[in-house]
């Protein structure tokens, strides 16, 4: 075939776009424009940020049809620039979830990132990616984030490019990651969503139903670092491997879930090799609507909001209170760096990195 051919026969093959994507004003961050993204189709609507690449809302139908937003977070730009603990929504880096101490080695040279949260250094340090302004650019039934962290960006090396595309399918939201690095450098990315599927605002999610595809966990020290271990769940309270409440055992008496003041803890899933896995199935029996999560991440942090307490007011005006919310946070494991039998998270310059974690909306009738 002629080029030209070629192209004509991909372009017939390819699949129609079926989200209509459009772009607004958001108001500025650091002097630069901020931008809010409404993807919608007959089944969602989701809005997403450029500021910190968050994902503001997503719209989905309960078992009668009535949709409401089943994430936490803002009606406007200030409300996630001035909160600066819980990381609603966001894109965390480079490093997703804990480095003990903030220290870590590669290749016979330390790193030191600031520390955050009690003596470790959480979600990248002091400032990471979920306060960042990103460059976006729309895409078919999406839009893609590039971000460019410099050398030596709160300690980590190597000039960092990443990339999140959000794309949304159906009863979908696809969300994939790639990156390049000019040193070697360690990277974790992973979103900061925190859902309640009876909708943002109403109450606590100790009644939504969880299933997590995980045999294993990764136990934690006091400042929830893990200790190295995988540990099997059976017989603990971290037990989801069959449907159950959030909060069936949630204030059993239990190292793991005092020191976290509830679920805050890694699960190791269960794959049988590369490529797309189920990581977790959620219920709102109240309202009916579902969550899976599928990803090609090894791991994912299943946390029930512990440390929210009241003094965040999301989108409807109402306090988050403790468990207002719940996140599926998929990734590598905690302080991987610093652990050599957990899967790598170091990145080289030539290779690029790249993962995928599909959020799927539904309804138990």
């Amino acid at each position: 075939m002629k080029p030209t051919l070629v192209a004509a026969s991909l372009l017939a093959l390819a699949p129609l776009a079926h989200a209509a994507v459009t772009v607004s004003p958001w108001g500025n961050a650091d002097g630069k424009p901020v931008e809010l993204y409404t993807l919608s189709d007959a089944d969602l609507t989701v809005r997403i940020t450029n500021f910190g690449a968050h994902i503001v809302s997503v719209e989905a139908p309960d078992r009668s049809g009535k949709k409401a937003d089943v994430v936490l977070g803002y009606k406007d730009l200030a409300g996630y620039q001035a909160d600066t603990k819980s990381y609603m929504g966001s894109v965390v880096g480079r490093y997703g979830n804990r480095i003990a101490k903030g220290t870590f080695s590669l290749n016979g040279a330390a790193f030191h990132i600031p520390t955050n949260d009690h003596g470790n250094s959480l979600h990248g340090g002091t400032a990471g990616f979920d306060h960042k302004v990103w460059t976006a650019q729309k895409t078919a039934n999406g839009v893609e984030l590039t971000l460019v962290s410099p050398d030596g960006d709160m300690g980590f090396p190597g000039q960092l490019t990443a990339h999140v595309r959000y794309t949304l399918e159906g009863k979908s939201l696809k969300i994939e990651y790639s990156a390049t690095t000019t040193k070697p450098t360690v990277l974790n990315l992973t979103n900061h969503s925190y859902f309640n599927l009876s909708g943002e605002g109403n109450g606590d999610v100790l009644n939504e139903v969880v299933m997590l595809n995980a045999d294993r966990y990764t136990p934690v020290n006091s400042t929830l670092i893990p200790t190295g271990q995988l540990a099997p769940v059976a017989g603990t309270p971290l037990d989801f491997r069959k449907p159950t409440p959030m909060g069936a055992h949630i204030n059993d008496s239990n190292d793991q879930l005092k020191i976290a003041g509830g679920y805050d803890h890694n699960f190791v899933l269960n794959a049988s090799g590369p490529g797309m896995h189920l990581a977790a199935k959620v219920v709102d029996p109240a309202s009916g609507r579902t969550l899976t999560v599928t990803t090609t991440e090894p791991g994912v942090q299943f946390y029930s909001g512990n440390f929210l307490d009241g003094s965040l007011k999301g989108a409807a005006g109402v306090a988050y209170q403790k468990h207002a919310g719940f996140c599926l946070e998929t990734q590598h494991f905690p302080d991987s760096p610093n652990q050599p039998s957990f899967p790598s998270t170091e990145l080289k310059p030539g290779q690029t990195m790249h993962s995928e974690t599909v959020f799927t909306f539904g309804v138990q009738k």
